[in-house]
């Protein structure tokens, strides 16, 4: 079995075609179980985000794979085949596993550095355990992904300037509403935040932090709206007022998961009624599929921010050197991993010698102790014996077996697990049946990015 990964995201694909293929909820659940039950695939796991949609799975063959996959996501977005394969990507084996850990470091991310992909990463990983599609494989994996990730934030200053989405978006929307004057960027700027979840809490603390006068939310449900606006000392608006809400707001900023446009051009005309002439409005669309019609961004003196704008920003930010840095912390796991695996391969077979022996060990002192037993040797005293010879046995089994353990984790070991097989003349069946047993292997992470 080998990792394969189909996907498309903020690289390869329009945002109108991010929007179409992202899934979540039951979609994804269905998603998932459909591809658990292609013939070529052992496991699988889905990262679905507002600017990527990946599918990893272990594949027995690739091609089977590949298409199998492919057709799924076309049938589950409703995007035609052809339309869809423009904006995948495929990896396969070594360079699956190398995406990833790019992938949960933020190298791969719209905005290098981001902290949210790792949670993002975390939480595919939890939904595929749930929906029961995740095997040991994947999950080793993710589990080396996670502390990738982890690493890259707490041993480089990729993400020392707090960049995000959000930050990103919000100094652009700054920059469109004019200079305050203050060195905080919102200083003296109203700000409405449409959601209430992971990425509008974000919103609302980036907006605090950046001297934002007023801050408002309004979200469907006004409980959790009143929770977040709570945390920055803001104030709560119905839903339904939304035109007077974005009437008094110099710059709104609308997340939520709504399958079609909030706010619409209808809505933003009444509150341009309620303005100042020529007063500046920014609308920073960080939904997907997004929030706001895209005839708002004809509407006069109104300046509409989406995802699509912010690709590629941040990593000039950040710096070549923490980029650097982050990526030979990437190829250090990634050889970690490589070697791990590699040693894990040889495990059944040390677990098949090791049990041939114990047969021959065992029929040999059943014939020795036919014989002793003739001649009055005691109970206790064959015991002894038994217990000396496996001993014997044990030790001249141990240095061959760990050193073989050793040489299988360099690259091309799997020469030595072969040798091993040929030397000690060990049937192929014993050792296909120990793998099939999924003998228990060395861990290959730390357990704490499963948290």
């Amino acid at each position: 079995m080998s990792v394969l990964v189909v996907g498309l995201s903020h690289k390869s694909a329009p945002v109108e075609t991010l929007e179409r293929a992202a899934v979540s909820g039951d979609t994804l659940g269905k998603l998932l179980r459909d591809i658990a039950h292609l013939p070529d695939t052992a496991e699988t796991f889905v990262i679905s985000t507002c600017n990527r949609v990946e599918v990893y799975a272990e594949v027995g063959r690739f091609h089977g794979g590949v298409n199998g996959i492919c057709e799924l996501l076309a049938r589950h977005s409703g995007i035609p085949a052809g339309e869809l394969t423009a904006s995948l990507y495929v990896h396969y084996e070594d360079r699956a596993v190398q995406h990833l850990l790019a992938v949960a470091s933020g190298l791969d991310s719209m905005v290098v550095g981001e902290d949210q992909v790792l949670g993002q990463v975390r939480a595919a990983l939890k939904a595929a355990d749930d929906y029961g599609t995740l095997g040991r494989s994947l999950r080793d994996l993710g589990r080396i992904a996670l502390r990738t990730g982890k690493r890259a934030r707490a041993e480089t200053g990729i993400d020392r300037l707090g960049i995000s989405l959000v930050s990103v978006g919000v100094e652009l929307a700054a920059s469109r509403l004019g200079p305050t004057g203050a060195t905080q960027l919102l200083t003296g700027r109203d700000v409405l935040v449409v959601g209430a979840g992971g990425m509008s809490g974000l919103a609302v603390a980036t907006a605090a932090r950046a001297g934002a006068a007023r801050i408002a939310v309004a979200n469907r449900t006004r409980s959790r709206a009143e929770r977040l606006a709570a945390g920055a000392g803001g104030v709560v608006v119905d839903f339904a007022d939304l035109p007077a809400a974005i009437a008094g707001a110099g710059l709104v900023i609308s997340c939520t998961g709504a399958a079609g446009a909030v706010i619409t051009g209808q809505m933003v005309g009444a509150a341009l009624d309620q303005r100042p002439a020529g007063a500046p409005l920014v609308l920073l669309d960080l939904a997907m599929p997004r929030d706001v019609d895209p005839a708002v961004a004809d509407l006069p003196d109104v300046s509409v921010i989406g995802l699509d704008e912010l690709r590629g920003t941040g990593e000039a930010a950040v710096g070549a050197a923490e980029v650097a840095a982050v990526r030979a912390i990437v190829e250090e796991e990634f050889a970690a991993y490589g070697s791990a695996v590699r040693a894990a391969q040889v495990t059944p077979t040390v677990v098949a010698l090791r049990a041939k022996a114990a047969t021959v060990v065992d029929a040999e002192l059943e014939r020795l102790g036919g014989r002793l037993s003739e001649h009055g040797v005691s109970g206790h005293a064959l015991e002894e014996i038994a217990q000396t010879v496996r001993r014997v046995v044990d030790k001249l089994l141990h240095a061959p077996t760990v050193r073989v353990k050793e040489l299988a984790s360099s690259p091309g070991g799997e020469e030595y697990e072969a040798a091993l097989r040929v030397l000690f003349d060990l049937n192929p069946r014993a050792v296909e049946a120990v793998t099939r047993a999924e003998v228990e292997t060395p861990d290959i992470t730390d357990q704490e990015g499963s948290q």
